[in-house]
Formats: structure tokens, C-alpha cells, sequence
């Protein structure tokens, strides 16, 4: 059977089995449609968080990020692993024990205020939408190089099968499929990196292979020939981090207390019996997540040097088996996630440092190199002929190592289960904050169940318009939009949350001010530099203390802290009875 044949059979089957898991457990109440019912077992629910976390910018762009980026894609490891700790510590089991539907209910009650619970409401849909945007952009890169479709049609098929399981089932159907999806997409992930592994450096062990001797008798480990490979094609060296350091800390800690604000994790400890379930689903899911975050240094490696090795030097119009380019090359460069001009005219493939094509926008409006790390004026920069995006490494990589191809087609069915797991929990929240928090609890509280239920599901099929609209216009790679997402987490619902549960002293006044201070400045940064509306020149010479887009939200989440304290303490104090409810969560 043919690589695509093989393909659409393995992406056709995980769609009907997350269909036909969604229409099993339909939801039909509120409770269910909001929160499963509140009876989901620690293990499943630990399985579909970690699906709900390990998006597409997990699956499909980390690994690539830390190929083009080396050492300096280690902020996205340390700052995701990170924050789900400081999640499960810090939050999780307080939001459990305060027992309601959403954040903003947690924070509309805590803070007593309808404007409070508005407010949290906005934050939210900024943050799921900027964060869906990377998702649906995921699903449209897998089908439009599997399927061979171009990638708006992609997001549209993706768009498709969220609606059907989405607004079916809820946060019901929603768990259970994400279980399977993570049984799905971990199994993808590993399968490659054990074969690839096996091949390079005969250790079975990604994570070990990446510091083994390679099988070829050079006597070199993964990290040194990859090091001498790339700095002979004028790049810096891939163990050599060219971050700023403040940049690093700022990013790194953006991502762990974004983590921490991200509405679509913390909602699915509110689905569990107890409060010691949200604990224990947390423990099972950091093992579950760990599995795919400690194997991506590996795979991005991998996948980076054999990237070199099949296409440096191959002939553009030879067989792939005579030292021609190999076939994946043609597939991406077909749709436009690939670029090849022969600038010597030779009819062969140069890649070095620098960029291959200037003077017009490549693959997201971004002119010049996307990732890699360049040495000050690389002589070779004007020989390289290659353009890549990063998002299709890890989706290559079978391809690249010659994998069988049914390993190929079980990496398109992993890919697609991360984007969809994620994008699915994105729309339920962002479904659930307008028929919950702004219908029932805030302009039409008369509205009956059966009503907010309708509400909910046509807030998600609004959301999965918008969302397909993102997916097909993104404002960058994956892994940057999603980035992007956590900074405003880290600067809007985090610190409301945070002080919600160990603060009594911060009222509505404050809470409100710093939610409405710390999202304002991120968004305002974020849209100076990464919009093409005011032409800001994106360079660290020009960042705020040199802090990146990327880790802005560090200063937004500081902002947001100072402003709620001062509000605060010039304003009414927070009522005895908020007081007593603050207690009565943090009491065991």
C-alpha cells in the first residue's frame, strides 16, 4: 500500500474514533457540556490534559524550533515543563476545591463583580484565539502536505471534524476523545524517534541517542557533528545559545506563568470528583508530557542533520537513489513550505547560512532566514538557495531518514490529534465563557439550561469560523504564535488568579486595573512589533530592556501585580465574606 494510501486510512481512522467517541458521550446538560460532569477518573483526565497541552506547537513545531534554533529553543522546554509544575502546585487544586464551571466564574466570584468576570472573559478570548490561530495553522500544514491539498483547505477540514466532536459533546466528548488522541500522537511522536535513533547511533533511546557516538566511524556524537556541519555552512553553532540572557529568563519565565494562566488547562481539573484528583491527574499528566518533551531535542537534532546530509549538494532533477533531491523536498516546496532558487545555476542544491530569498515576504510576511542562528556576516550568505519553514521537521522527518511508510502516514494521524486536541479545548472554553459567564451569569441570567446549551454550542461554531480564519492568516510559525498566547496569559489571568487564591487583601478595583493594564501593554507590544500596521523594526536593539515579543508578557505580568496592590490599597477593602471564601479554598 502506498505511503498516501496508508495515510488516509490512519487519519481517516483516528477521525472516526473520535467522532464515534463523541457521539457516545454526548453531553446533555450544562455540567456536562462544561466540565464532563465532574467525573472523570485522575488517569484519563492526567491523558487528556496532556493532550490538551501538547498542541501542535508541541508535536509539530518545538522540535523544529530547537532544530533551527539549538541551544536558545531550550526556553520552550524549560518554560511549558515549568509552568505546568507551577500549575499543578500553585492553582489547580484550589480552583478545584472553589468548584465552578470557568476562570472567569472563578474570577467573577472571587473578585465579586460582573465587570471583573467581563473582563477576565476578554482576556480569555484574546488568549484562546491568539493561541488557536497556531493550531489551526498546524492542522493545515499536516493535511496540505499529506493530503496534498493546498493548507486552507486544510484548516477547513480541521475545522470540519472540531465542529462535529466539539459542539457534540462537550467537555464529555471532548476527554474522551483527547485520551485517545494522546494514545495517538505519542505513539506518532516516539516511533520515528526510536527508528531514527536506532539508525543514526544504534541506541534505541532518543534521549540518549542525542549524546551517542554515530554509526557512520567518524566517532563523533549527534551534538558534534552537527556543531562542525553547521559552522562549515556559516551558521553558529548549535550547542552555542545567541539569546540574549535577559531574553532567555524573560521568555522561559513568560512561558511557566502563562502555562499557569492558560484558561483550556486549567478548566480540565474543574472535571475531576476531588480535589486530591486534580493533584493526582496532574502528577500523571507531567509523566505523560514528559515523554514527548524530553524526546524533542532529539528529534529536532535528527532532524536537522539529516536535512543537510539529503539535500546539500543534491542534484534539483536527479532520482532521489542517484543523489538527486529527495522526494519530501518536492512535496513541501509544491506547497509552498519549502523554496529553492538556483542562484549559481548549477542544478544543484546549496544550503548554508543566510538567506535564499530577499526583497519579497516568505511563507508568513517575514522576509530573510526563518530560525536559523547566523554568524555576523557569514561569507556564504549569499550562497544558500534553500527557504524553510520550520513546522515541517517534524512531519519530514520519516521522510528525511527513509522511514517505511506507514510510519510517515502514523506521524500525519499524530499530527493532526495534537493540533485538534487543542484547538478543541480552545473552542470549548472560548463557548463556554460566552454562554456561561456572559449569557447566564451576566446579561440573561433568566435563560433556562436547555437555552445556555444551545448558547454554547453556536458560540463554538462561531469560534471555529474565527478560528479557521486565524489558521489560514496566521501572524507567524506555530511555535512563535502560540508564544505569543502564553505572554498573554502570563500578563492577564495568571496574576487574577494567583492573587485570587493567596491574597485577600486585592479587591475587585484592583483585580480588574491590573487584568486590563497587563493585557493592554502585552497586546500593545506584541502588535508594535509583530504588526505589519506600524513597521517597527522587530530587533533586539530596539526591545524594551531587550526582551522579545515572545517574553514581554514577563513585564506585563509585573505590571499587572504592582497595579492591582496600588488599586487596591487606595480602594475599598475586599468584603468579610470573600475574605471567609478565600479561607474556606485554601483550608485542606
Amino acid at each position: 500500500m502506498s505511503t498516501t494510501a496508508l495515510t488516509y486510512l490512519f487519519v481517516g481512522l483516528s477521525f472516526a474514533l473520535y467522532v464515534g467517541l463523541a457521539i457516545w458521550s454526548r453531553a446533555g446538560t450544562t455540567k456536562e457540556f462544561y466540565v464532563a460532569g465532574a467525573g472523570v477518573h485522575p488517569i484519563a483526565n492526567g491523558m487528556a490534559t496532556a493532550a490538551d497541552w501538547m498542541s501542535a506547537a508541541s508535536f509539530i513545531s518545538m522540535a523544529g524550533i530547537i532544530a533551527f534554533a539549538g541551544y536558545d529553543g531550550s526556553v520552550y522546554l524549560m518554560g511549558w515543563t515549568g509552568g505546568y509544575v507551577l500549575l499543578a502546585l500553585l492553582l489547580a487544586p484550589y480552583l478545584r476545591k472553589f468548584g465552578q464551571f470557568t476562570v472567569p466564574d472563578f474570577i467573577g466570584e472571587r473578585y465579586y463583580s460582573k465587570a471583573a468576570r467581563v473582563v477576565a472573559v476578554v482576556c480569555l478570548i484574546a488568549i484562546s484565539f491568539t493561541y488557536i490561530a497556531g493550531q489551526m495553522r498546524g492542522v493545515g500544514v499536516v493535511f496540505s502536505h499529506f493530503l496534498d491539498i493546498p493548507i486552507a483547505w486544510g484548516v477547513v477540514v480541521g475545522m470540519g471534524i472540531v465542529f462535529v466532536y466539539a459542539t457534540l459533546g462537550g467537555m464529555k466528548g471532548i476527554t474522551y476523545t483527547q485520551v485517545a488522541q494522546y494514545c495517538v500522537l505519542i505513539f506518532a511522536y516516539l516511533t520515528p524517534a526510536v527508528f531514527i535513533s536506532m539508525l543514526m547511533t544504534g541506541n534505541p533511546i532518543p534521549q540518549l541517542g542525542l549524546g551517542a557516538p554515530l554509526s557512520d566511524g567518524s566517532g563523533l556524537t549527534v551534538l558534534e557533528k552537527l556543531d562542525a556541519t553547521l559552522v562549515d555552512l556559516g551558521f553558529d553553532e548549535y550547542t552555542t545559545g545567541a539569546k540574549s540572557r535577559i531574553d532567555v529568563f524573560a521568555i522561559t519565565l513568560a512561558l511557566m506563568v502563562g502555562t499557569a494562566g492558560l484558561p483550556h488547562v486549567i478548566v480540565r481539573f474543574f472535571t475531576v470528583p476531588k480535589v486530591s484528583d486534580a493533584r493526582k491527574s496532574a502528577g500523571y499528566a507531567l509523566v505523560f508530557i514528559a515523554l514527548l518533551y524530553t524526546t524533542a531535542p532529539a528529534v529536532g537534532a535528527f532532524a536537522r542533520l539529516n536535512f543537510i546530509e539529503t539535500v546539500h549538494g543534491a542534484e534539483y532533477a536527479a532520482p532521489p537513489k542517484t543523489g538527486g533531491v529527495p522526494s519530501f523536498f518536492r512535496t513541501f516546496e509544491r506547497i509552498g513550505l519549502i523554496a529553492w532558487v538556483d542562484k549559481n545555476e548549477d542544478g544543484k542544491i546549496q544550503y548554508a547560512a543566510g538567506p535564499a530569498i530577499e526583497g519579497r515576504p516568505v511563507f508568513t510576511g517575514e522576509a530573510g532566514p526563518r530560525g536559523e542562528r547566523l554568524v555576523a556576516n557569514p561569507p556564504t550568505a549569499t550562497a544558500n538557495e534553500v527557504e524553510v519553514d520550520r513546522d515541517i521537521m517534524v512531519l519530514a522527518n520519516p521522510e528525511i531518514a527513509g522511514l517505511p511508510g506507514w510510519v510517515v502516514a502514523l506521524v500525519a494521524a499524530g499530527g493532526v490529534a495534537a493540533a485538534l486536541s487543542t484547538a478543541a479545548g480552545l473552542l470549548l472554553v472560548i463557548s463556554s465563557s460566552i454562554s456561561h459567564d456572559l449569557l447566564k451569569k451576566t446579561f440573561l441570567p433568566s435563560v433556562s439550561e436547555r437555552g445556555e446549551l444551545v448558547a454554547a454550542r453556536g458560540a463554538a461554531i462561531f469560534a471555529i469560523l474565527v478560528a479557521g480564519y486565524l489558521g489560514v492568516n496566521p501572524p507567524g510559525f506555530v511555535a512563535q504564535v502560540v508564544a505569543l498566547a502564553f505572554g498573554l496569559a502570563a500578563a492577564s489571568l495568571f496574576p487574577a488568579i494567583l492573587m485570587g487564591i493567596f491574597f485577600k487583601d486585592v479587591n475587585r478595583e484592583g483585580a480588574i486595573a491590573g487584568m486590563i493594564v497587563g493585557l493592554v501593554f502585552t497586546i500593545g507590544y506584541i502588535a508594535y512589533f509583530k504588526s505589519p500596521w506600524f513597521g517597527a523594526t522587530n530587533s533586539p536593539e530596539y526591545w524594551l530592556f531587550g526582551i522579545s515579543p515572545e517574553g514581554i508578557g514577563v513585564v506585563g505580568t509585573a505590571l499587572n501585580f504592582i497595579v492591582a496592590f496600588a488599586v487596591s490599597r487606595f480602594t475599598t477593602p475586599t468584603p468579610a465574606r470573600i475574605r471567609a471564601l478565600v479561607d474556606g479554598i485554601r483550608s485542606p
